[in-house]
């Protein structure tokens, strides 16, 4: 049987561009697909990432750029995974391409078709703090810098005369003609790295979460603090105020999801070094169970961002009310229930299965567990030949995702090369 050496990765984020890179220099051609527009995934919306705080858009825009450039790498964005069939080594893959309705060619990313459109939409991105336009990108900085024009908002696309966004363009870039596309695909391996998801808090009204204003997740706490944000890295307020007493809210929804997503502890650690370099006048009280800080250095991290313990409160929050301009943050400890009132309260969700987990295993035909994360065996997946890596088989830091990635790149070249029977 003819081997096939290409490689398909499902998901540019930072497991997926890690593996790119690692199976591109291994000499393999690889597909990389990502659904939305741009790469990077979750990663991309830090500013800082833990233990050692360094600047998370150093890190991944070399990596990305590198990407981009490189001759091996087939990037198809907007892009998702239709059907399966074959086994390792000679695997038929169906994608299905939206259309982006700009040419990525003639684009050289001005952003003059931006203040051209006329329509203003929630920006997704930005966790719904700000609006963008039915033509754009999702921040400064995101890859490719290409926009793309939204057809479920843009009003041409809704049968209103319109033509701002092209005429705006001096590079004939705009192209309302662009259709949606089906690839097919010959590849020897698949691995996938679609990371995990966040659990709704407004599943949980007793957090007030969507009844206060001052009520954050800390995904939206992490765009106020990032340069290329809303607020370009002012934190504050939805009426602009600067906070003066902060509550972040360790463990939403483990008890409901019966797991403990492993980073959340170390993350909102990262969060008291953002207040305390943003707003150093603004007392931060950290509400928490165990502390779960596994890794070499964690300790020390602790130590550096709450010396003495400070502001870390062991206590069950039993429920935020609010209370004017302020919200109550209702705790349980040691048995007797205490009240702390704060006008900013930051929760950070338990960490769940990435949307759209179901159907894509049910493409893939692989298995997904009773938790609703990809069955693994190490990265192997249920079905060989496919590899799961980073946050699709459970919560993983970034840390963990880059040494899963090296391990998938390498099943994979054992998969190519081994075909169906192993050998």
């Amino acid at each position: 049987m003819t081997r096939n050496g290409d490689i398909l990765i499902i998901g540019a984020g930072i497991g997926g561009i890690q593996a790119s890179h690692l199976l591109s220099k291994a000499g393999h051609q690889v597909h990389l697909v990502e659904k939305t527009a741009h790469i990077g995934g979750t990663s991309i919306k830090f500013e800082d990432v833990f233990p050692n705080l360094e600047c998370a858009t150093c890190m991944l825009s070399p990596l990305e750029q590198e990407l981009l450039q490189d001759p091996n790498v087939h990037l198809l964005t907007l892009t998702e995974v239709a059907g399966l069939e074959g086994g390792p080594g000679d695997f038929t893959v169906r994608l299905r391409q939206r259309a982006r309705y700009v040419n990525l060619e003639n684009c050289i990313g001005c952003g003059a078709c931006y203040d051209a459109c006329p329509v203003s939409a929630i920006n997704e991105f930005e966790e719904g703090l700000s609006q963008r336009k039915a033509i754009c990108i999702p921040c400064a900085g995101t890859l490719p810098n290409v926009p793309r024009i939204d057809k479920e908002v843009c009003i041409r696309f809704k049968g209103q005369e319109c033509v701002a966004c092209q005429q705006a363009c001096m590079f004939e870039a705009v192209e309302y003609g662009q259709e949606d596309r089906d690839i097919e695909l010959k590849v020897g391996a698949v691995l996938v790295a679609v990371g995990s998801g966040t659990m709704d808090v407004r599943e949980l009204p007793h957090l007030s979460y969507g009844v206060h204003p001052g009520v954050f997740t800390s995904l939206e706490l992490e765009r106020l603090n990032a340069s290329n944000g809303p607020t370009e890295g002012k934190i504050q307020l939805r009426d602009g105020r600067a906070p003066n007493r902060v509550a972040l809210v360790h463990c939403v929804g483990r008890r409901e999801r019966t797991l403990c997503s492993g980073v959340c502890c170390r993350y909102l650690l990262k969060f008291r070094h953002y207040l305390r370099h943003k707003l150093p006048c603004a007392e931060v009280l950290e509400f928490h169970g165990d502390l779960c800080l596994p890794n070499k250095g964690d300790q020390r991290f602790l130590g550096e961002m709450a010396p003495d313990g400070e502001g870390l409160v062991r206590a069950e929050v039993v429920r935020i009310e609010v209370e004017g301009d302020y919200l109550k943050v209702i705790h349980r400890r040691d048995g007797r229930e205490a009240i702390e009132t704060v006008d900013m309260v930051v929760l950070s969700p338990a960490l769940t299965p990435p949307k759209g987990a179901t159907e894509l295993a049910r493409t893939l035909g692989v298995a997904l567990a009773d938790d609703g994360f990809f069955v693994v065996n190490g990265v192997a997946s249920s079905r060989p030949g496919i590899l799961i890596l980073g946050g699709a088989s459970g919560p993983k830091d970034i840390r963990e995702t880059v040494v899963e990635a090296l391990a998938a790149a390498g099943g994979a070249c054992k998969a190519v090369m081994e075909g169906e029977d192993g050998k």
